[in-house]
């Protein structure tokens, strides 16, 4: 009996041991993982930001299709006037750009540049890279938007000292830090290192990557080569080292997120055909001007209204609901067959705005160059971006390069970046927009919006570094004061 207990015992303790041994391994939920691989964060972190970016399928929060597209007179609206069209801005859009920006993108992107790190478990210079770079692009919109941000401590809440109330950093040292980021984006990624997954723009394409990258650097130095000594010897020493600073070369390499059927379907395809608003025309401002240049593309933007009889009208901006309401029907439409179908592409940033961006920086004495040349191939490579013929004498009846010219041609090429062309006009005062429709109702004085206003949210949370933030621009937190970059 004694011998019976005891050989008992030894079993429980020889089974007790080993399930103590493997008890983690089993008591492990393979359908809650602790930690997330950078292929599963990408996309989310992609899709979401540029969602964002282009339009969001929801009602006040589209910052690019409901009011920047309205401010440089892309489209104009025939009702809720005071969504954005007369420069009215509600509380909500503020507040879910930022909270959108700032947590669904930097901190996902973050957290990629921390797993693919090398103390991150899953070393991978590639996801860092992309990582870093996409930071740059999302700072650089927050920053061209409301002017001083949280940079040097955002999205550090996880740090091992989490940092929760962030300081901001000026627009002048966001832009420093970030054409630096883009710089070690750069330099991580290695078309012949480790491979990606989960990457919707490119395909785990990292020479893609690197064009895109170092476009947008070449772009943020153009916009601060006014004021920041040095900016055009680095542009300049980008184009003549294409093999460390590969820039996009054609129309195939542009940055451009292709969508697929519902639920990611293209955002502006949710708002104008499955939910069935029609409240946008085009605006008078690009379609008068355009029509006064011959220029074919409007009808590659744009669809006549059903009692229009064919022809492509537009509807000025700022008018209230009671009189913009009389152009429904007459007043032309986003082309939905181009821009509004499930798959259409999204742009980041495109093959024409890069040579654009030659053109002028060649204009001012950054870069060696014919500005003429550039400027000629970017009006060329947006009418070949469209599959559009360009009439014979067209850039030609546009006179000479210069200034206003390149900026009116880019504001053409940018139609549905709404957020890029208010930079350019804020930055440049190009293209000159007509005087306001007589019936128009503008708040804001009148002054188109040159910033947002930060977030109620900055206030309640952060309020300290916000009022900080704020006097970092130079002037009060309303939508009149001018940032950075202003020429």
């Amino acid at each position: 009996m004694k011998k019976y207990i005891s050989i008992t015992l030894s079993a429980v303790v020889l089974i007790l041991a080993s399930c103590t041994g493997d008890f983690e391994e089993l008591n492990t939920n393979p359908n809650r993982p602790v930690s997330v691989g950078a292929q599963f964060l990408l996309p989310q972190a992609l899709q979401t930001t540029i969602d964002n970016y282009w339009g969001n399928k929801t009602r006040n929060q589209r910052l690019n299709f409901d009011h920047a597209m309205s401010w440089v007179g892309y489209i104009s609206r025939n009702i809720y006037e005071n969504e954005g069209d007369n420069y009215n801005v509600q509380p909500s859009v503020n507040i879910s750009n930022w909270e959108v920006f700032y947590t669904d993108g930097l901190i996902n992107f973050q957290k990629i540049v921390e797993i693919a790190g090398p103390d991150g478990g899953k070393y991978n210079p590639n996801y860092m890279g992309i990582g870093i770079g996409m930071k740059a692009w999302i700072f650089s919109m927050l920053t061209d938007v409301w002017g001083a941000i949280p940079y040097s401590e955002a999205a550090r809440g996880t740090d091992a000292e989490a940092i929760f109330s962030p300081a901001y950093d000026s627009q002048e040292t966001v832009y420093a830090g970030i054409i630096a980021d883009l710089e070690e984006a750069n330099s991580l990624l290695d078309a012949s290192g480790p491979s990606v997954s989960g990457d919707i723009l490119f395909n785990g394409n990292i020479l893609m990557w690197k064009k895109f990258f170092n476009s947008l650097r070449f772009r943020l130095l153009n916009r601060q080569a006014h004021i920041v000594t040095g900016s055009g010897a680095i542009m300049q020493a980008m184009l003549d080292d294409p093999a460390t600073y590969p820039m996009m070369e054609s129309n195939a390499e542009m940055a451009a997120l292709t969508y697929g059927s519902r639920p990611t379907n293209n955002p502006w395809h949710d708002i104008l055909i499955l939910q069935g608003r029609t409240d946008w025309n085009m605006s008078s401002t690009l379609v008068d001007k355009m029509g006064e240049m011959g220029d074919p593309r409007l009808s590659v933007f744009a669809t006549p209204g059903e009692f229009a009889e064919g022809e492509i009208l537009g509807t000025p901006n700022g008018l209230p609901g009671s009189v913009g309401s009389n152009y429904l029907g007459y007043s032309a439409i986003i082309n939905p067959d181009n821009f509004a179908q499930e798959t259409s592409s999204v742009i980041l940033m495109s093959y024409a705005e890069l040579l654009f961006l030659k053109a002028e920086a060649a204009l001012e004495g950054d870069i060696t160059g014919d500005p003429q040349m550039y400027f000629d191939q970017a009006v060329q490579a947006s009418f070949d971006q469209y599959d559009t013929t360009m009439p014979t004498g067209f850039v030609a009846s546009l006179g000479p390069v210069s200034k206003e010219n390149i900026i009116t041609q880019k504001w053409v090429a940018l139609f549905g970046q709404g957020i890029e062309a208010w930079t350019e006009l804020r930055r440049t005062g190009f293209p000159v927009l007509p005087a306001a429709d007589p019936r128009a109702l503008f708040q804001n004085d009148g002054v188109l919006p040159t910033r947002l206003v930060y977030p109620s949210t900055e206030y309640s949370l952060n309020g300290t570094n916000v009022e900080a933030g704020a006097a970092l621009n130079g002037g009060p937190d309303d939508m009149k004061t001018a940032l950075w970059w202003v020429e």
